[in-house]
């Protein structure tokens, strides 16, 4: 897929990547970046970083990076020409025809092909459950009380598996085996060799927001193991970053969504009257589904099961929700265990009451904690609200943590000026308690290529000259595109001594097709460094770097030249530039000197 350049830098320059990656992330400023906590894995520090001047972003944790471009299609799960499509929008472009590069054309038919199989299976799946073989799946649905209307609206479906006639279909439909078994609706052994992946379940099709098919949920008919099985993960399908029927919910119109554990909650608040209600994938809820939600709504209000259970995704999730700078409370289905339920004996007006009655996320957290403590015994009040003033650094905004401090200590009956002292002290030791239980961060992706002392030094230099161009114009003279190692570190270089702004950053990311290549590009530009203190120790460093590179670059020519009769001549040449380097003199400007953690 191609469109020309000019067009897609002019639609990087209409849509600033702070303000594009603000509407999905949470970030605050430090420094020259932005930090946030990372769409792309779960994580507590903030490691993802925005860069206003090159135009880029990066993830420390995970090694995600790229430009605006990218960002969008990382996290709607976008291809190229949807991406820029939806930022052309944005900023009022209007787009060409775009042309398609025989692998850009692979890639793009690939996906298609993948949303393809997706939307015959739920057809396939849709018919089944109206047909006489789909008879245990439509008494199952009625008799949970749903309607001909809502099992429509949903798509549901149901998978008889027998003969796995649903694979069968699809081969009818000319589609190749390998990209049946991708999509996740068909597995293979090697026994039956590929089959049905889904059989004697109700099916629940998972769509994103643009309504497009990417997975499915099925419910099991019987006691069969397990419950519910949810489609793996495909090039189209990120769990963790789509949300059941944010499709529909986003259309309700209104700034305060409801979150639910399940499927079924998600159906029945919808048939209730709720289309704001929307619910994770089978997975513990992650902060890019909350940074999706914030697209959408102010407020979440949290509605789980009353269990144990429920009540420790409740205080989990509000911290999630916290910090994407989301307010959260927190509904009280009891008697009931689950929303589904609530609605069967309670009915929609009572819900209704049960909305405008939400606890507050923090007072929520307070009441769960005060179950620890003999709230009755002045030694157990004590403890607790020693526990409460730790709890009250969530709140980082000195006038919201005051507004907190004074509603804890009228709901407790504390001495306002006694917990705002007692907060403060807490403070001072370092010792607030910044956010509830987590969900364990998962583990970040391998980078790609692995990291080396020498491409180490190359991405330290590359780092350093875009952002300081006295840096530039001073290396520049020993160090050219040449001397840095084939393949990507190259490519980006050649690319920046053409246009050595860091505006150009950007667009050097977009040369790389492939979503790894442009983290490792990316990786260059975001080299951590910590530099030493005073002028002439930072020179020294500079001066290192810089022979650093050279001297690798040497190694590598010396090796390519070897046994080459006619190569004597650039093995002088070179060996004098070494020389020269060696006693060369970089001078720094320390107003401009920059320090990074690593």
């Amino acid at each position: 897929m191609y469109y020309p350049d000019e067009i897609l830098e002019q639609v990087r320059a209409g849509n600033d990547i702070v303000d594009v990656v603000g509407s999905y992330v949470h970030l605050k400023k430090q420094g020259a970046n932005y930090f946030g906590l990372c769409p792309f894995h779960n994580e507590k520090s903030p490691s993802f970083s925005v860069s206003a001047d090159k135009q880029i972003f990066y993830c420390f944790g995970c090694g995600a990076g790229g430009n605006v471009i990218t960002f969008l299609m990382k996290y709607e799960n976008y291809s190229f020409q949807e991406a820029v499509k939806a930022l052309a929008e944005r900023a009022g472009i209007r787009l060409p025809e775009a042309e398609y590069g025989e692998e850009a054309k692979k890639r793009e038919q690939h996906r298609r092909e993948l949303f393809d199989i997706n939307r015959e299976a739920a057809t396939y799946y849709y018919r089944m459950l109206r047909s006489p073989r789909g008879a245990a799946g439509m008494r199952y649905l009625e008799g949970r009380g749903l309607t001909a209307e809502t099992i429509h609206r949903f798509g549901l479906g149901f998978a008889d598996g027998s003969g796995s006639d649903l694979v069968a279909f699809l081969r009818k439909k000319g589609f190749p085996d390998d990209s049946i078994l991708e999509s996740g609706v068909a597995a293979y052994d090697e026994k039956r060799g590929l089959h049905d992946k889904f059989w004697n379940r109700v099916m629940f099709p998972i769509m994103d927001v643009n309504s497009r098919v990417i997975g499915f949920g099925g419910r099991v008919m019987g006691d069969g193991k397990p419950k519910y099985l949810n489609s793996p993960e495909t090039p189209i399908f990120d769990k963790g970053r789509n949300l059941y029927g944010l499709h529909l919910a986003k259309r309700s119109r209104t700034e305060q969504f409801i979150l639910c554990e399940g499927y079924m909650d998600v159906i029945a608040m919808h048939q209730a009257g709720f289309p704001q209600a929307v619910a994770s994938l089978g997975t513990a809820f992650t902060s890019g589904q909350a940074s999706i939600l914030k697209r959408y709504a102010k407020e979440i209000l949290l509605s789980y099961d009353s269990d144990e259970a429920g009540m420790r995704a409740a205080l989990r999730n509000n911290g999630i929700l916290r910090e994407a700078a989301l307010r959260s409370r927190v509904l009280d289905l009891r008697p009931y265990k689950d929303p589904d339920e609530f609605m069967k004996n309670l009915g929609a007006d009572e819900f209704r009451k049960r909305i405008d009655a939400a606890e507050n996320s923090f007072f929520y957290e307070l009441r769960m904690l005060e179950r620890n403590f003999a709230m009755d015994d002045p030694a157990g009040r004590t403890d607790f609200c020693r526990e409460a003033a730790k709890r009250l650094g969530v709140f980082e905004d000195e006038i919201e943590r005051d507004n907190y401090i004074e509603a804890v200590a009228a709901r407790y009956f504390i001495d306002k000026g006694s917990l705002r002292r007692m907060v403060g002290s807490y403070t001072e030791a370092g010792e607030l308690i910044r956010a509830p239980e987590r969900p364990k961060p998962a583990a970040p992706r391998k980078k790609e290529g692995g990291i080396t002392p020498e491409t180490r030094a190359q991405a330290w230099l590359l780092t350093w000259m875009a952002e300081d161009r006295a840096v530039f114009a001073q290396v520049s003279r020993y160090i050219r595109p040449e001397d840095f190692a084939e393949g990507i570190p190259r490519t980006v270089a050649e690319r920046f001594y053409a246009d050595p702004k860091p505006g150009s950053i950007a667009a050097i990311i977009s040369v790389f097709p492939e979503e790894s290549e442009q983290n490792r590009a990316a990786t260059l530009f975001n080299s951590r460094f910590e530099l030493p203190e005073g002028r002439e120790n930072q020179e020294k460093a500079l001066h290192d770097v810089v022979l650093s590179v050279k001297q690798s670059s040497g190694r590598r020519r010396a090796a390519e030249l070897a046994g080459d009769p006619n190569a004597l001549q650039e093995i002088i040449r070179s060996k004098k530039e070494l020389e020269e380097l060696k006693t060369a003199v970089f001078c720094i400007d320390t107003e401009k000197g920059r320090e990074q953690d690593g």
